[in-house]
């Protein structure tokens, strides 16, 4: 079994924005697999499930905001019984540059508080990840994280997107992590 998170905001006026990248690279997700998002109260989030192979996988958007989606995440991981080795997480960092790429198995969570809240729910930091880079500003950082991309910007990240979709595939394929790092993860220029 697989879980995998995709970290945003809910609402339409943070649709397409940097914190919300998680999101839009699990509607790709969904697309691919074609299954539907619906609201799980219970889970505190959006959540789609599909069979591959032998492999049951769920898809999670947390609607608790961004530094509450841990209460979403520990939800789905106690119900469905899901090992911390088998739980990736997708979110943006203003740390990497537009549109790169960086796959870890584990660490911390680099400010982000999205993940900190993940990391203390599960009470543990072993677990997969992929951050994509939204750039870092000299602007307030809440406004940054909020705004939207430029249409230069968009066309970029839809390429990133593109890729994490196709990292979340081969995870979710048991293909070896460490193979998809040395895929998926792109160098600094």
């Amino acid at each position: 079994m697989k879980l995998v998170v995709g970290l945003g905001n809910p609402g339409k006026q943070y649709q397409h924005t940097r914190h919300n990248v998680g999101f839009e690279v699990l509607d790709l997700l969904a697309n691919h697999y074609q299954v539907q998002f619906k609201l799980d109260k219970q889970f505190k989030g959006e959540v789609a499930t599909t069979q591959v192979g032998l492999e049951k996988v769920i898809f999670l958007k947390p609607a608790t905001f961004m530094n509450l989606s841990g209460e979403s995440v520990i939800q789905v991981k106690t119900f469905y019984k899901v090992e911390l080795e088998d739980i990736i997480v997708v979110y943006d960092d203003i740390a990497l540059d537009l549109g790169r790429l960086r796959l870890r198995l584990s660490g911390s969570a680099g400010g982000h508080n999205g993940m900190k809240d993940i990391i203390k729910h599960l009470s543990s930091s072993e677990f997969k990840r992929i951050r994509v880079g939204i750039s870092g500003t000299d602007k307030a950082l809440c406004a940054h994280v909020l705004g939207k991309f430029s249409k230069a910007e968009t066309t970029e990240m839809k390429i990133a997107y593109q890729y994490a979709k196709d990292a979340v595939i081969d995870f979710i394929s048991n293909q070896p992590y460490s193979n998809i790092m040395t895929k998926y993860n792109t160098p600094a220029i």
